[in-house]
């Protein structure tokens, strides 16, 4: 629930001139840090829950061909950080290992005596473990050690062999884009996040629907009298310069970068939690227009308004990218 109203005596209109100056400013600002992103070693702050970001930082950097980055993006693909999860083809636990395959590549991560594909303190382990094995069978094949791996994941080590890198089908193609693409959103940047192009147009569309009145599970369709929740409205601004974003505002989290709080440029989500070291318990979004202030659908009884993004439940944010966005699983909820 959001509580933060517009504080001061500022009107409306007002408060539109001021956060259209900061919006240009930033804009030119940050137009020299364009391109300018870090390559990551570590884990952005609170892009994986807690409880698993030891085991994702320690493990992660078992071979040279994985990094904690890589490792996070894997596990969120194939479950969502689910260590109960479980497939139609009988995949199991948080790294989707099928029986016969946790068989032979389990391993016993944390020393108590058995392999438990429901323990994430075996699962992770053997998840990089396995990448490892796969990326010693494939040392040998051109190309990159990351991408080939990642084939050999999808399609078998076999197969990156005779076709002396990544196979030319386009499941394995896909695969190894959209895990690659997805590790930067787990990546601790070592410098600028370069900017999305289509951030302003998004605003823009955002700005457009200020005093619409909210609307639990609303994305703006004729039926609903074009009224928002906070995700609806995020998805529907990005969708409105081609971007698709996942339905809900923990998911939409991964759909690029995190900059840090003094590096927020306007289009940035900006996210809020019940729980800081969980992005699982993310409830809230929002779109970042400078200033210290979002445009955000609030909750029910309120209107799409700006407020301040300072609050106590204040997660990080997500420099929303095309590929980043196209790279998230697609399971939607309402």
């Amino acid at each position: 629930m959001r509580k933060f109203w517009v504080a001061g005596g500022l009107g409306v209109g007002l408060v539109l001139c001021l956060l259209g100056l900061l919006v240009v400013g930033t804009y030119s600002a940050a137009a020299g840090l364009a391109g300018a992103a870090g390559r990551a070693a570590g884990l952005a702050k609170g892009a994986v829950p807690a409880a698993y970001q030891s085991l994702v930082q320690k493990w992660g950097t078992l071979c040279p061909a994985i990094s904690p980055a890589l490792l996070a993006a894997q596990l969120y693909q194939e479950s969502g950080w689910n260590p109960k999860a479980q497939s139609p083809a009988a995949a199991q636990g948080m790294a989707q290992f099928i029986p016969g395959t946790w068989e032979t590549h389990g391993v016993d991560g944390n020393g108590d005596g058995k392999r438990d594909v429901w323990d994430p303190e075996d699962a992770i382990p053997s998840a990089a473990s396995y990448d490892c094995e796969l990326a010693k069978y494939v040392k040998g094949a051109s190309g990159d050690a990351t991408r080939n791996m990642l084939a050999a994941y999808n399609a078998g080590a076999y197969r990156v062999i005779q076709y002396d890198g990544v196979p030319p089908y386009r499941e394995t193609q896909n695969y190894v884009k959209t895990i690659t693409t997805l590790a930067k959103s787990f990546e601790a940047p070592t410098g600028p996040v370069a900017s999305s192009r289509q951030a302003a147009a998004a605003i823009y569309y955002a700005q457009k629907k200020l005093g619409t009145r909210y609307l639990w599970g609303g994305t703006g369709t004729a039926a609903q009298g074009g009224r928002f929740d906070c995700s609806g409205l995020t998805q529907a601004a990005y969708h409105s310069v081609g971007i698709e974003l996942p339905r809900v505002a923990n998911d939409q989290w991964n759909a690029g970068p995190h900059p840090e709080r003094n590096a927020l440029l306007p289009g940035d989500l900006v996210f809020f939690a019940y729980d800081l070291k969980d992005p699982r318990s993310i409830h809230h979004v929002g779109i970042y227009v400078g200033g210290g202030y979002m445009i955000n659908a609030p909750y029910t009884g309120a209107v799409i308004r700006f407020d301040k993004i300072d609050t106590p439940d204040y997660i990080g944010a997500t420099r929303v990218t095309s590929d980043g966005a196209k790279a998230l699983p697609r399971e939607d909820a309402a």
